[in-house]
């Protein structure tokens, strides 16, 4: 098929390779932009930009497709049997989702209909939900509303982080696009007779039930502010869930932030004392929670990299009776 491919992250890059493997005649690739990184703040193209030009496929890149008549044109001018999109970043208006002879079908990274929008990886984790998945749909102006294509699921585990679900939900992705663009007839040059053929060989849409719908917000740095009141599970789960986008941390009694990068639940101290949450109770770090304990395994100080945690004690001694966290809000790292 003659397809655009529209994506940003890491997580589209196993769709488009996917697709570039597979045979399909992808005309272009839209991506965000160029943005500053490293300490240089030099222009870095996305992980879909580079993988799209070691391919050899065109890219485009525009800021906005919000009232921007010359790039609806364009895209349309590609004349393509689908769009496939993956975690692209900018809204499609109506107009280019209508412009493919197929529309535009969506990789979500969850069991639609649960956690519809921006982060449903790290919400699934810091949820407690059992299962994740990924769902193909066929988008419409909703926020991933559209019907459903194709819908498989993974278990999420006590050992499940951003990291191991991203991952896995990415090569899924990639395999599971396929798949449904096979149950599509392929398509000829006469319109007229594609499109009577399209009507009579789409694959099965689902409805997305009304029941069981969730929101995954946008994260922010300071979703990642590790709050010592709760109970060790629930810190946990968003060490898990966090790492390593926006990134877990805590401070010291003096305000310096320091990253969490990973931790475990453990048993009670044998001391059978409960010390106040966020009280370092031992040499290894293991921390007091609102209920339970954690012990924190990877860590960062300011100006350093993420070590294991008896490195970093090594270069920032915290002995048993240290007080993690303030109550007074501070600047993430």
């Amino acid at each position: 098929m003659r397809l655009v491919f529209m994506g940003t992250p890491d997580f589209a890059v196993p769709a488009l390779k996917a697709l570039h493997a597979a045979g399909h005649d992808i005309a272009a690739v839209y991506s965000q932009p160029p943005r500053p990184a490293g300490r240089g703040k030099a222009l870095r193209a996305s992980p879909v930009q580079q993988a799209a030009q070691e391919l050899g496929l065109p890219v485009r890149h525009p800021l906005s497709l919000r009232k921007n008549p010359d790039e609806w044109a364009a895209f349309a001018a590609l004349n393509a049997d689908a769009a496939i999109v993956a975690a692209y970043g900018l809204i499609l208006p109506q107009v280019m989702l209508d412009a493919p002879r197929l529309g535009c079908l969506n990789i979500h990274a969850s069991l639609l209909p649960r956690w519809r929008g921006a982060s449903p990886i790290q919400s699934s984790i810091l949820a407690g939900d059992a299962k994740s998945g990924v769902t193909i749909m066929q988008m419409e102006a909703g926020l991933d509303t559209g019907p459903m294509l194709l819908r498989e699921e993974i278990p999420i585990t006590a050992q499940t982080t951003a990291t191991t679900l991203h991952d896995a939900l990415s090569a899924m992705g990639g395999a599971m696009v396929l798949r449904v663009l096979q149950d599509f007839p392929s398509t000829t040059q006469d319109p007229a007779d594609t499109q009577a053929r399209l009507a009579a060989h789409r694959p099965a849409r689902q409805p997305q039930p009304e029941d069981g719908v969730t929101y995954a917000p946008r994260l922010t740095r300071e979703d990642g502010r590790i709050d010592w009141q709760q109970d060790a599970a629930t810190i946990d789960r968003q060490i898990r869930a966090l790492t390593p986008w926006p990134g877990t941390f805590t401070t010291l009694e003096d305000g310096t932030v320091i990253k969490v990068g990973a931790g475990t639940p453990v048993a009670p101290p044998s001391t059978g004392l409960t010390p106040p949450p966020g009280t370092v109770v031992d040499e290894n770090l293991t921390v007091a929670c609102g209920n339970g304990f954690v012990r924190l395994t990877r860590l960062q100080r300011p100006g350093r990299g993420m070590m294991e945690a008896d490195a970093f004690l090594r270069g920032q001694p915290l002995p048993t009776g240290t007080r993690l966290g303030t109550p007074a809000p501070h600047s993430a790292p």
